[in-house]
Parts: C-alpha cells; structure tokens; sequence
C-alpha cells in the first residue's frame, strides 16, 4: 500500500440534484462524483487506502443530512465498500470530533488525495487542516461541488465560488489539479 490515501467528503444524497428529495442538492454533484468515481476505482485497483467522510447533523431540526435519513447517506455512485473506512463528522472539519487521525497515522499515510463537497466548507477546512498537521495535500477541483452563495446582497455563482476556494488552496496549502492530470500522472 502507498503512502497516499484518496478521502472522499460528503458525497451524499442530499447534495444531488438528481436525487428524489434532495435538501441541499450543489451545482454539478453528479459530474464530480463521477470525477470521483474514476480515482476512487484507481485507488481501489492499487489497494491504496480510501476513506469516506459522511456528515451527520445531531439535530432533526438540520435543513440537510438529517439523523438516519436516506439524503445522509453516501450516495450509490461513490458507496464504500465493506472493506473501507467511513467515518462520521458532524462538524465542517473532517478530523474535528472524528477518527480520521487516527486511520491516517495507523496506515503510515503521507499524503491525501481530497475530493467532495463542499468545495468552499468541506473541502476547505479538511485540506488546510490536512496542511496543519503536516500532509501533503492534493484536491482534484473537478472532483468537487458547491453552490450559489450570497453575500451582503452579492450573489455569487458556485462557478466563482469554487474558483475563490480553488485559487486560494492552490496559493500554499495544496496542489489542485484536474482528475484528469491526476489519474494520468
């Protein structure tokens, strides 16, 4: 096994619009989980460890990845094999409150591989926090999701959303790259 463990975030049903009921559903899910879906086929074909992040809010009274419901689960096109960690947050940062420490450092991992979503949440605290405790981090960008925000009246479009987020990992906490060059590197 490498040194380098593929981490998907999020990738549940409530973010997919395609999703029958879907409360959070992000600008284009599908297509980043099906970015996804490549590497995390390469990983699995090399035997590399991957690690599914799955939010869980503790409240019924959540808008979105309610307590046991179907839209908190990870979605059929990303599903975790048996064989594969899932680990529960119910915070934005994936190694707050959780084992994902623990898995990393007990396979000697080195660096991370991020995909998932929320590219301007998610995504973001786990790959500055990835930084913080020494990995090297890589996020394929079209591997990852968000949506339309608003601001002070600004309504940002989750095209520039993501691209703010993108450019600003890229500065010094990561390398961010298209699964493409990844999958071909």
């Amino acid at each position: 096994m490498s040194k380098t463990a593929l981490v998907l975030i999020d990738f549940q049903n409530d973010y997919y619009s395609s999703y029958p009921g879907a409360k959070w559903p992000l600008v284009g899910t599908e297509q980043a989980a099906a970015n996804a879906a490549l590497v995390l086929q390469k990983f699995r074909q090399q035997g590399d460890l991957v690690v599914h992040v799955r939010h869980e809010f503790a409240s019924d009274d959540a808008p979105f990845f309610r307590p046991g419901s179907e839209g908190a689960q990870i979605h059929q096109s990303v599903a975790a094999l048996a064989s594969e960690p899932v680990v529960l947050k119910q915070q934005i940062n994936s190694f707050k409150g959780t084992n994902l420490a623990e898995i990393l450092q007990k396979a000697g991992i080195k660096k991370l591989v991020i995909v998932g979503a929320m590219s301007h949440m998610c995504i973001d605290a786990m790959t500055r926090a990835g930084k913080d405790f020494d990995y090297d981090c890589t996020v394929l960008q079209d591997a990852c999701a968000t949506l339309d925000l608003e601001f002070n009246g600004v309504k940002v479009p989750a095209a520039q959303v993501h691209a703010a987020y993108m450019a600003a990992l890229s500065f010094a906490y990561a390398k961010v790259i298209d699964t493409k060059v990844y999958l071909n590197s």
